[in-house]
């Protein structure tokens, strides 16, 4: 049978990811004992950073670059700067550069933005500064409707009142283009189109899918307005802040204990197994940081589950996987564009019929010929990283999605990667003096949560969001199991580090638990699913 924890926790946390540490923190702010089950040996989830490549060079393990954290209301609130963590910001943003040596700079200055714009076609700069205007008139309520559960109440009233039918409409409208179309709609000239096009590529969406468009719009307008900031000394530092604020309020974190099983009895979750047979009780929750088909199926199981639930989970969809290298360098990245070199962040490889090919490549299954990539220059950002004069380099790009990946593929396809870098920086490979690979399977021993190497928690197409993420009917933190809550990025509002999803899930057990004991918000939830899946 195993040992037994006789203490248990008020709420059992399945994963220290950052939303399993935001949902923790948020339930110890209530008073609840709190206690953070992680599989690993280490806090974080893809939020951290080690030595990898050559003493000195501090690199960030997976994610490295945090708008959507610096601008979440969920993190914002946590105050994190009381617990440590600063903030950085590179010189410029974000530059992609064209393979025919013409290159558009996002800067924090709209002006400077606006004037590199300006160079693709007359009127664009002042384009870019309208649009940025318009963002500026609808981001409070817009981001406080996509960190909010569904419905998005607030959010969403405050946005329908400033924009009204008609403009919320044509938000609505905007929200479901394409980036191509988008940019196209927006702009004379190819620079503003690339920049928004080279963000959605974030995500495992096509510059042609729908829906993609709000991906690019997002975080190229969060990048003119708060920047892509990092944190001083390494991302690990965003991930001590959440875990030095919930030790302050007595929670609790034990590491190497994975759990296997979820505990169910009458159709409620009270506790949690561990992979040594460890039995934790929950006595109120049990808040899950795990991809959704590993919490239903592997520790939950079919028998709790409603059929067509299970069914559905059949046609769950993954991102992308990922293969990405760190390199130390002795010296700054000799770019032949100049314009990249105070930027974080440089998308490369390719003008926009490039990028379409490219996500095109990955759809059809087939290893791209020509990787669009994303680079951080992290030394730019944050001059901690590596020794003065040096760069802490990273670069990453998709592959299409596999569970497991032949070695000698991804050999080949970092050399296709550096052979992108060589010809955008003639010379770069005379300076490397220390390289780290991590391909789609390093990826996920690393961090399990990152399955085959998929950085989002599941597929950003529109067919997986809002209601119907994870799958059609599970939009909100709550499931069809009585005090369980899906935490992960797999949950709306799904991948990014922003805390959404821990928010929502510790909201959700904080009003089970308000509502008459529990009854009666358990008895509303039970008859919501049954409406689904029936």
């Amino acid at each position: 049978m195993g040992s037994v924890d006789a203490q248990g926790a008020d709420a059992l946390v399945i994963g220290a990811g950052p939303n399993g540490l935001v949902a923790a923190n948020l339930l110890a702010d209530a008073g609840w004992d709190v206690l953070v089950l992680e599989a690993t040996g280490a806090a974080g989830g893809a939020v951290r950073s080690a030595e990898i490549t050559a003493p000195g060079y501090l690199n960030d393990l997976f994610s490295s670059f945090y708008p959507l954290a610096y601008a979440s209301p969920v993190i914002r609130r946590l105050d994190l700067e009381a617990s440590g963590l600063r903030w950085t910001h590179a010189p410029d943003v974000l530059a992609h550069l064209l393979p025919d040596g013409r290159g558009a700079v996002l800067n924090r200055d709209p002006a400077r933005t606006a004037a590199s714009l300006e160079r693709f076609a007359p009127g664009d700069g002042d384009r870019w500064l309208a649009a940025y205007d318009e963002w500026r008139a609808l981001s409070g309520p817009l981001l406080s409707a996509l960190f909010s559960p569904i419905p998005p109440v607030r959010g969403g009233l405050a946005l329908l009142a400033r924009l009204r039918t008609a403009g919320a409409l044509r938000l609505a409208r905007r929200l479901a283009l394409p980036a191509r179309t988008l940019g196209a709609e927006l702009f004379r000239g190819e620079g503003g189109p690339l920049l928004m096009a080279g963000c959605a590529l974030h995500t495992d969406l096509s510059p042609l899918d729908v829906g993609s468009g709000v991906y690019g719009w997002l975080l190229t307008m969060l990048g003119q307005q708060v920047g892509w900031p990092v944190p001083v000394g390494g991302a690990q530092r965003l991930t001590d802040a959440l875990v030095t604020r919930l030790r302050a309020r007595g929670g609790r974190i034990a590491y190497g204990m994975p759990v296997d099983r979820v505990l169910v009895a009458r159709g409620r979750a009270v506790g949690v197994r561990t992979r040594g047979g460890t039995l934790c009780r929950a006595r109120r929750a049990v808040v899950a940081d795990v991809p959704a088909p590993a919490l239903f199926l592997d520790l939950v199981g079919r028998r709790w589950l409603p059929p067509r639930l299970v069914d559905d989970l059949a046609h769950f969809r993954w991102d992308g996987s990922t293969v990405k290298v760190d390199w130390a360098l002795s010296g700054p990245v000799p770019w032949t564009d100049p314009a990249a070199a105070g930027a974080g962040t440089v998308h490369l490889g390719g003008d926009l019929d490039g990028l379409t090919g490219f996500a095109a490549d990955l759809a059809r299954g087939v290893l791209p010929a020509e990787p669009f990539l994303l680079v951080g220059q992290m030394s730019t950002a944050d001059p901690t990283r590596s020794p003065a004069g040096t760069q802490a380099l990273w670069a990453y790009t998709h592959l299409p999605f596999r569970r497991a990946w032949d070695g000698a593929e991804v050999v080949a396809h970092v050399a296709r990667m550096e052979a992108v870098l060589e010809r955008y920086a003639p010379g770069f490979g005379r300076l490397v003096v220390g390289r780290h690979v991590a391909g789609p399977g390093d990826l996920e021993r690393a961090d399990p949560s990152l399955v085959g190497g998929a950085l989002g928690g599941g597929t950003s197409a529109a067919y997986q969001q809002l209601v119907l993420r994870p799958v059609p009917g599970l939009g909100r933190a709550d499931t069809p199991v009585d005090r369980l809550f899906l935490a992960s990025a797999s949950a709306h509002p799904g991948g990014g580090v922003h805390g959404g999803p821990g928010a929502n899930a510790a909201r959700a057990a904080l009003a089970r638990d308000r509502a008459v004991g529990g009854g009666l918000y358990a008895a509303a939830v039970s008859a919501a699913h049954r409406a689904i899946y029936r």
